[in-house]
């Protein structure tokens, strides 16, 4: 069975990876360069992107349960991200420490507004929280691809958000439009996966040791996985068996069209 994080452990993720993106920033000789995984945006884009959207998040976990997201109260809008260095990582700082101060007053429990409402993910503030790991983990390796120096993702924070990923992305009670099928994740670090697509949906369980093969077996990394999940790597980076129909067919479908 896979290890679930308890909930200070999730925080304490959130402030590392925050971290790790704000050295990232701080280590890029000029912000107003092109992300080469995000191409709309700029470094500086993308660190308005994280500040912005984390005092978005607070307000959301702060707001509670609801059937839409808080109106924004701002009457000017999205606050701009500073340009001076030093006052841009201590407007990013500020950003994570009010969202954690959301969600510690929260706990993890409280329902909050979610946009994965039909999957398997709880709309609580700790599951929004699992997911906040990985919008930090995912543009941290943004940043640093830009510069030329590319991580992997750490492998605490990889092996969580490939779980993270699959139950609150993939999963769905939205009838699968395809033929059936089974997919096979397999975490080289450990953590194993089924994904099983039909008439009822999407739905991802751990995979058991003495199960028989799926439709599709895919192999690598922790971080791999994660990676080609959020489309910074491609599919044929990964190991694997099968027929790779299904999870061609997984990645452009948008149950919500």
């Amino acid at each position: 069975m896979k290890k679930v994080l308890e909930f200070p452990e999730v925080l304490r993720l959130i402030e590392d990876r925050s971290a790790a993106f704000r050295a990232a920033i701080a280590s890029a000789p000029d912000l107003d360069v092109q992300v080469p995984t995000c191409p709309d945006w700029t470094l500086r884009e993308l660190a308005q992107h994280l500040g912005d959207g984390r005092r978005r998040q607070a307000a959301i976990v702060a707001a509670g349960p609801g059937a839409e997201p808080p109106a924004r109260t701002d009457p000017k809008g999205a606050p701009t991200a500073p340009r001076d260095r030093e006052a841009l990582d201590a407007w990013l700082a500020e950003a994570t420490e009010l969202m954690l101060d959301a969600m510690r007053e929260a706990g993890p429990d409280r329902g909050c507004w979610t946009w994965w409402g039909r999957s398997q993910a709880p709309e609580t503030s700790g599951a929004v929280a699992r997911h906040q790991i990985q919008e930090f983990a995912v543009h941290t390796y943004d940043a640093l691809l830009t510069q030329g120096a590319a991580q992997p993702l750490p492998t605490d924070v990889a092996v969580e958000g490939v779980d993270e990923f699959l139950t609150t992305v993939s999963a769905t009670n939205v009838p699968w439009p395809f033929k059936p099928a089974t997919i096979d994740l397999h975490a080289t670090e450990g953590g194993s996966w089924r994904l099983t697509l039909n008439a009822d949906g999407v739905r991802c369980d751990d995979l058991a040791a003495d199960a028989e093969p799926g439709d599709l077996t895919v192999r690598g990394t922790a971080s791999e996985l994660v990676l080609y999940f959020y489309a910074r790597i491609p599919f044929d980076g990964l190991e694997t068996t099968g027929d790779t129909e299904s999870m061609e067919q997984l990645a452009e479908w948008d149950p919500n069209e």
